[in-house]
């Protein structure tokens, strides 16, 4: 045996071929089966228990092939310890990001999670909320995904906007993340600036709206409709893709270009279609950023590698799903404790190579 593990004792039965116990692996390492317990079941207590010895407990487990009887668990704390994740749909950027950070925070408390997409059809969200209650899950988390009512069980909302009782709304700060994006764009002598508004289906669409507008009115920037377009394909439909999302931007790039009014910079709903827009620019003869500086929004993976490199508005998606996680299981855990409607998340201007000094000083 690995000494830097533990050492053989008197203590140590051989294999007789029976399903190894909780106290076997006690027995082995010399410890109660109370603390083999809290650290085999994430239990947040396991957090006094010294690194060291968890780490000691996870190696005898495995080396004696142990594994935690979930069942036995749930019967006996009469608990199914599942929360149930509803989402428009699950792809890369977005989706992937929040769903990353509720999954480590789930993970480390001994939860599992159930996930579904719904396509933004009302009547296949309501299915599924009735299937995850049948599956007996304790609370649901919900991303991108407006409600109109409360729920029967405790929730969480990721990009909820709506104050609905009982559910608490974890949502990135809109008025700052505007300000960040429209200022740097202002500071680079950027006056006429075209936007793509979201989708109609998107949570976010109509808070970072407003947003924008009440920072262009601070900065003294005019908005000008025909450099407005909104984005019209639906981000949750059954066809929808991150490809589909880079050719609706290419697409819309190509529109913003037929309008004929001069801009030299765009600020993008998300990653994706500001991607496309600068393909479609590109692809027409303007250099990026020398003829048009283009701004994103979520700094998804492929960002940083574009070419140029996007400069964007960073959603800390892995911690927005990891914070409603974690207000998900501290409403589990103390169900008469009031709730804080929201959680905001402050985020970040990340500059990279798409924005420049505007052209002849804009």
């Amino acid at each position: 045996m690995n000494p830097a593990r533990g050492t053989s004792s008197p203590r140590d039965e051989p294999n007789t071929g029976k399903p190894t116990r909780l106290k076997d692996v006690a027995a082995h390492l010399g410890l109660s089966p109370t603390t083999v317990s809290l650290v085999m079941n994430r239990s947040p207590a396991a957090k006094g228990i010294p690194p060291e010895t968890q780490e000691r407990v996870r190696a005898a487990a495995e080396e004696l092939g142990y594994r935690p009887n979930f069942i036995a668990r749930s019967l006996r704390r009469q608990r199914t310890f599942a929360v149930g994740v509803l989402l428009p749909e699950i792809s890369e950027g977005y989706a992937a990001g929040v769903l990353g950070g509720i999954e480590d925070q789930l993970l480390q408390e001994g939860y599992f999670y159930l996930v579904a997409g719904h396509h933004s059809k009302p009547d296949l969200f309501d299915d599924y909320l009735q299937l995850l209650t049948e599956r007996s899950v304790e609370g649901l988390i919900l991303v991108n995904t407006p409600i109109e009512d409360a729920l029967a069980l405790p929730a969480v909302a990721v990009a909820g906007h709506r104050e609905i009782g009982g559910v608490t709304n974890v949502v990135i700060d809109h008025e700052m993340a505007a300000r960040l994006a429209l200022a740097h764009l202002a500071e680079l002598g950027h006056r006429r600036i075209a936007f793509f508004k979201g989708h109609a289906h998107s949570a976010d669409t109509e808070s970072r709206w407003r947003a924008i507008v009440a920072a262009s009115a601070d900065l003294g920037l005019e908005i000008d409709p025909r450099l407005t377009l909104q984005l019209s394909g639906d981000p949750a439909g059954e066809e929808f893709s991150p490809e589909e999302g880079y050719r609706e931007g290419d697409v819309f790039g190509r529109k913003l270009l037929e309008v004929g009014t001069p801009f030299t910079a765009l600020f993008a709903f998300n990653d994706v279609s500001a991607i496309g827009a600068m393909r479609a620019f590109s692809e027409s003869g303007l250099r990026i950023p020398d003829d048009a500086s283009v701004v994103g929004f979520d700094d998804i993976l492929s960002a940083a590698f574009q070419n140029p490199s996007l400069t964007t508005v960073r959603q800390p998606l892995h911690e927005m799903g990891r914070r409603a996680a974690a207000e998900l299981l501290r409403k589990l855990a103390a169900p008469g404790e009031e709730s804080p409607p929201a959680i905001t998340i402050e985020p970040e201007l990340v500059v990279r190579d798409s924005t420049g000094p505007a052209r002849g000083g804009g």
